[in-house]
Parts: structure tokens; sequence; C-alpha cells
């Protein structure tokens, strides 16, 4: 499920080496329309970092994913973001984890991508690359492994 509003892309394409060279795990990618980031599994919020930009979540099935908002945005200590949960949260899909203020953010950072990496071995494919995608949206990535 699509976490926000946006263009769905390749990780590959964040402009991040970090996240573009899948060191963390594979993913992807929305450009953001929206600063509101939703849950795209059932499971537990299993961190938060300090500066609110990131989340990591264990789903039910065993899964881990992080979620990360914008390209250096740790910098930002936490100014233009509000969290909704909070570690330990059992959480379903829909639940509003976060919201960042794309405007105040935006001129601050090489980027706002909101970024959902595997972190837990699985490879994903996109089902269709470089579209628009709706918060909440189903069926934007398969799971191959």
């Amino acid at each position: 499920m699509s976490p926000t509003e946006g263009k769905l892309k390749s990780v590959t394409s964040v402009i991040d080496e970090v996240f573009a060279s899948k060191a963390l795990g594979d993913g992807f990618a929305i450009e953001p329309k929206q600063g509101v980031v939703y849950s795209p599994i059932v499971g537990v919020v299993s961190m938060i970092f300090p500066t609110l930009h990131a989340i990591g979540i264990k789903a039910n099935n065993g899964a881990e994913i992080l979620i990360h908002v914008g390209i250096d945005t740790v910098k930002l200590n936490g100014k233009g973001f509000k969290t909704f949960v909070r570690e330990g949260q059992k959480i379903k899909i829909g639940d509003k984890l976060l919201e960042f203020d794309i405007e105040e953010i935006k001129d601050k950072v090489p980027s706002t991508d909101v970024i959902v990496i595997f972190t837990s071995g699985e490879i994903c494919e996109l089902v269709n690359g470089d579209i628009q995608v709706d918060a909440g949206q189903a069926n934007i990535v398969n799971i191959v492994k």
C-alpha cells in the first residue's frame, strides 16, 4: 500500500547513494504531494528516530520496513515533523504515522521523497513505475523474494 500520495519511483532513483544502492535493503520511493504518511502494513512500531523523520515497523509476518522522509532531514532536528504513534504501538494499514510540512522543509533539504525500505531482505518490483499513486493505494509493488 502507498504510504502517501505522489509519484511512485524506484529506490534506485533516490538521490542519496545509501538508499539508491540498496545498502539498507530494497524498496521504493514516492515524491510526495502531501505531507502525511500512513502505515502501509499491519504490525508494531519498532523505532521512531529522535528527529521524527524515520519510523521502523515490524509486520505481523515478521517483515521489517523503514519509512524515511526526505534526504538530510535528520539535520532539521524534528522541525516540521509531527508523529502520531509511539514505539511499541500496534498499528494497522492506513493509520496515520506522521505529518511533515513540505513547504517548511523543501528548501532546506535535497529531497522530500518518502522512502520505504524492506530492511529484512525482501526484494520488490514496482507494478508500474513512475506513476501517480494515492495514499492507501494497494498493489503498487510486488514482493518477489
